[in-house]
């Protein structure tokens, strides 16, 4: 008697005879590709100075890779103060015809202030502008480099399509990201630098993602800049590496929409919390998130 030999399952239960080494190597190659070229995808844009502040002559070398900065803090003068009032944010002529709206302008000058606002309510007492203060800062735009739109929206579908199908996304194509200059000091009560920063930073294609919007970009590197310049003037320093640090409880309800820890803040508008996380994931603009600012008096 004949015995037909069986062939194992794994081989029976496999529905394609053929495989297509060709595609997993060329899908690997797309995605090592994809990786270099986001690596190297980062928006230049240089410090500049605008002539707002009170002194220039106190502020160290250019320092930083991916955000340049030149900086002055005097820690022992800082030492003593408690309360601290925020000038809305201006822009610079040049800075501000490169944005066609002056809603956006608004928007970014919100972001940033709102940003300061709840990361230095940790150590002071925020009061609203024109109050009496021990701290009083300024803050200026110098400079703006516009997020391309279309572009954005092209790396929103190529990220956000690929992550359904791969483990990982691919990262944000290298062209059209855009970037933020800002300059600001914070000065005493009888009109005295205390600390000053000069500072830039452009987007990248790993850690900002696309925003279908002309300063989609800007929008977040605000939030950059105000955790750079609040961190040097709670700590008295030039702060040093990255900061690993777990946000206190006040600042957390804040980022989610909540209620600030002073009414100072609400004057530049709450943040969009979890809804706006969601949106930039996918490539939302960030006018369609962004809440109103209130009046503190209403507060």
């Amino acid at each position: 008697m004949r015995y037909r030999r069986r062939r194992p399952d794994s081989v029976r239960s496999n529905p394609f005879p053929f495989s297509f080494p060709w595609a997993s190597r060329g899908l690997s190659l797309a995605l090592r590709v994809a990786l270099a070229m986001a690596v190297a995808g980062c928006s230049s844009v240089p410090l500049k100075e605008a002539g707002t502040l009170s002194s220039y002559g106190n502020l160290g070398v250019p320092k930083g890779k991916l955000s340049k900065s030149r900086v002055y803090v005097d820690g022992t003068r800082l030492s003593p103060a408690k309360t601290v009032s925020i000038v809305p944010t201006t822009f610079a002529f040049n800075a501000a015809t490169r944005v066609k709206s002056d809603a956006d302008r608004v928007m970014v000058a919100n972001a940033l202030d709102r940003a300061l606002c709840i990361s230095l309510s940790d150590k002071y007492q925020l009061v609203s502008a024109g109050q009496p203060a021990d701290l009083t800062i300024r803050s200026v735009v110098t400079d703006i480099v516009p997020t391309n739109k279309a572009m954005a929206g092209v790396s929103t579908v190529v990220t956000v399509g690929t992550g359904f199908v791969l483990p990982v996304g691919v990262p944000r194509l290298p062209a059209g990201l855009g970037g933020l200059a800002v300059e600001a000091e914070a000065v005493d009560s009888g009109g005295v630098q205390r600390a000053a920063i000069v500072w830039s930073r452009g987007a990248n294609s790993l850690q900002n993602n696309p925003r279908v919007s002309e300063v989609g970009d800007a929008y977040s590197l605000a939030s950059k800049f105000s955790s750079e310049f609040s961190r040097m003037l709670i700590k008295g320093k030039e702060p040093k590496g990255l900061d690993i640090s777990l946000p206190s409880g006040q600042r957390m309800k804040s980022w989610l929409g909540g209620k600030p820890k002073y009414a100072a803040c609400d004057a530049f508008g709450r943040p969009p919390g979890l809804m706006g996380a969601v949106a930039a994931k996918y490539g939302a603009p960030p006018q369609w998130t962004e809440k109103k600012p209130k009046p503190a008096a209403t507060y």
